[in-house]
């Protein structure tokens, strides 16, 4: 897989700059190049236009209580689809043009999905409700000031559970 990557990756200019060159022969210089910013462009037109559809429909599967999983692979496909658009290319183009095309995105999905091991997981909510407000820290992310709460000895009374939520003495309320 890694080979493919690094073929692509050295391959894709090479093949950029002669379509470029077969392309700015055929209509000319100054089309070729509007011709390239008309792409940029429509890549961010279609990202805005697409994304704010596709974002309202992971709001709905995320308020019926569903994992949004197709939405969010949909998304990174748009995402992916909009850069290909605005790296200057006509191949790069042809591939975003494609990648914003429902049926062409929605194949290319089921294929990764198809070949993926994809585990979603979702939290059982066991004692906590949905507008608890909880910072879980490890004992390293805070540290105890001594605020003048401490016994005779310089330590406190009772052990502090949490940083954030201290009654008068220094201890969890």
């Amino acid at each position: 897989m890694g080979l493919y990557i690094i073929a692509g990756i050295l391959l894709l200019p090479l093949i950029e700059i002669a379509v470029f060159i077969w392309v700015g022969g055929l209509i000319g210089v100054f089309p070729t190049i509007l011709l390239t910013l008309l792409t940029a462009i429509a890549g961010t037109v279609m990202l805005r236009q697409q994304g704010l559809s596709l974002l309202m429909r992971m709001q709905k599967e995320l308020d019926a209580g569903r994992a949004p999983g197709n939405e969010v692979m949909q998304g990174a496909m748009i995402v992916l689809a909009s850069l290909f658009l605005l790296i200057p290319g006509f191949v790069t183009d042809a591939i975003g043009l494609l990648l914003f095309i429902p049926p062409v995105r929605a194949a290319l999905a089921n294929f990764i999905i198809s070949r993926s091991n994809v585990v979603i997981v979702q939290g059982d909510g066991v004692g906590r409700r949905p507008d608890d407000h909880v910072v879980d820290l490890d004992e390293g992310d805070w540290s105890e000031k001594d605020g003048g709460r401490a016994g005779d000895d310089g330590k406190s009374d009772q052990p502090r559970i949490s940083p954030w939520n201290e009654g008068s003495n220094g201890t969890q309320s």
